[in-house]
């Protein structure tokens, strides 16, 4: 009788495994290279790098030019002599140019504050929800902005050739008064009227963006609380607006005391006018020339300081880096105030 064999049991996944398995917390990776071996070789490559800075050659060209440009003007201006200035510092406080220098600044105040008068009833009337006032000012803008200045001064100048004269009268009164054109539109006050409404075509425009940019919410939320239109106006959207509008008109004050050269035509003693006179008996034409550029220069440059305070007034809400005129203007307080104290 064969005894029955026995059978062993194989496990055939272990032997598919490999002999060995290494932990998990061995690293296989010793045969590379450390991390900090490789950075270093790297930082070595790049310190062995040459940087070459970019070269600007159109930088360097425009500034040769314009150093050139520079040294010619002023040679022109030192050596040609033609400009006289000896003439020239003779009547920079010449009594006539004195006296045209005043009317073209008086001219400028005036026709400035009724511009920009009418030009905040225009821009109200651009933004109210009545269309027919919308229209109106519309064709304002339209019509004054179209024109020439000139032309328009012309016209002004020249009204009495469409009306006789000026009168009121009152039904069982008769004639409460009566005036000819000719006496009440002078030459100033019809350059004060020509540039006023033309200049206010542009102020009406420049208001009207500085409204538009404050957010209608806040209106809107005013009129659900009852606030009138008007009040609307004076309380929220005017105070917030004006910060938006006080750069280009400080910009149009100036080209407005520029443009105020244009009274000359009608012979409104300013400042061009006077010069022109002058120059026009001694043929001394350059340098009256120069005198009249170095006033609007010197005009131009105070009512700049000037906008630039009220710039920073009306945003001073704003959190902005301090400028370098700020900077200057802050340093000389500050030590006129140092030696008062000592």
């Amino acid at each position: 009788m064969h005894r029955p064999m026995r059978r062993r049991s194989i496990d055939v996944g272990s032997a598919a495994k490999p002999a060995a398995t290494p932990p998990k917390d061995i690293d296989m990776s010793v045969t590379d290279p450390p991390q900090s071996t490789a950075d270093a070789a790297i930082a070595d490559q790049v310190a062995r790098l040459k940087v070459v800075p970019q070269r600007q050659y159109g930088i360097w060209i425009g500034t040769v030019l314009a150093l050139v440009l520079a040294g010619f003007i002023v040679r022109a201006l030192a050596v040609n002599p033609a400009f006289d200035w000896d003439t020239v510092f003779r009547y920079i406080f010449h009594p006539p140019i004195l006296r045209g220098l005043g009317t073209t600044l008086l001219l400028t105040v005036l026709i400035m504050a009724v511009a920009i008068v009418v030009g905040t009833v225009i821009a109200i009337m651009r933004v109210s929800p009545s269309p027919i006032l919308r229209a109106f000012a519309g064709v304002y803008v339209w019509f004054f902005r179209g024109v020439p200045a000139l032309i328009q001064l012309i016209f002004w100048f020249n009204l009495s050739l469409l009306v006789r004269e000026f009168s009121l009268t009152l039904p069982l009164v008769g004639t409460i008064f009566s005036v000819r054109t000719n006496d009440l539109m002078t030459p100033f006050l019809s350059a004060v009227v020509a540039l006023s409404l033309c200049e206010a075509g542009y102020m009406a425009e420049i208001i009207r963006a500085g409204i538009k940019s404050v957010p209608s919410g806040q209106a809107e939320a005013a009129s659900a609380l009852g606030m009138p239109y008007r009040m609307i106006l004076k309380r929220i959207t005017l105070p917030q607006a004006m910060r938006f509008v006080v750069p280009p008109t400080g910009n149009e004050a100036i080209n407005l005391l520029k443009m105020t050269s244009l009274v000359t035509f009608i012979a409104v003693d300013d400042l061009f006018y006077s010069a022109q006179s002058i120059y026009a008996r001694t043929f001394e034409t350059i340098p009256l020339l120069i005198v009249v550029a170095f006033w609007y220069l010197a005009v131009v440059s105070i009512m700049s300081v000037g906008q630039h305070f009220l710039e920073r007034h009306f945003g001073r809400s704003d959190k902005r880096e301090e400028s370098m005129l700020s900077g200057i203007m802050r340093s000389v307080a500050g030590w006129r105030r140092r030696q008062n104290n000592v």
